[in-house]
C-alpha cells in the first residue's frame, strides 16, 4: 500500500483486507468514525444486475481519508463494459458525500486488477446465492 495520510480501508472479503491508519492531523476516533460512515454510504449502493453492495460485492479497493477530510476512492466495476459504467463513480460519490464531517469525495476506476467473484464477501455470496 502507498504512503499516504488518513486511514487506508481495502476491499472486504480480502484475505489482506484491514484497516490501516498512518500519521494524520484526523483524530483517532474521528478517522474510525469517518471510515465507519463512508462504508456504510459504500453499502447503500448497489450494483443494479446483482442484489449485493457494492462494498461487499469487492468493487472498492481502496479508501483513502486525508488530511483535509478529502476522500479518495478507489474502485472497479464486475467488468469493464459493465452498462452502468459511466454512472457508477457519480452514486459512489454521491453516497460518500452524504458523509457528515468529509470535505469532498473522489471516485477513480481502475480494472488492474480485474475483479473476480473471490473478492466477494461471505455476506455477498450468501446474497447471490454462491454459498
Amino acid at each position: 500500500m502507498s504512503e499516504a495520510s488518513g486511514t487506508q480501508t481495502e476491499a472486504a472479503g480480502q484475505p489482506e483486507a484491514a484497516d490501516q491508519v498512518t500519521e494524520s492531523a484526523i483524530p483517532r476516533e474521528e478517522l474510525a468514525r469517518l471510515s465507519d460512515d463512508i462504508i456504510s454510504a459504500l453499502k447503500t449502493v448497489y450494483d443494479p444486475e446483482i442484489p449485493a453492495d457494492i462494498y461487499e460485492l469487492g468493487l472498492i479497493y481502496k479508501i483513502d481519508i486525508e488530511d483535509d477530510r478529502m476522500v479518495k476512492v478507489l474502485m472497479t466495476l464486475t467488468a469493464p463494459g459493465c452498462p452502468v459504467a459511466g454512472e457508477m463513480p457519480g452514486w459512489v460519490e454521491n453516497a460518500v458525500a452524504t458523509v457528515e464531517g468529509i470535505s469532498g469525495v473522489e471516485v477513480d476506476m481502475t480494472f488492474d486488477p480485474p475483479w473476480t467473484p473471490d473478492r466477494m464477501s461471505e455476506e455477498a455470496q450468501v446474497a447471490v446465492g454462491w454459498y
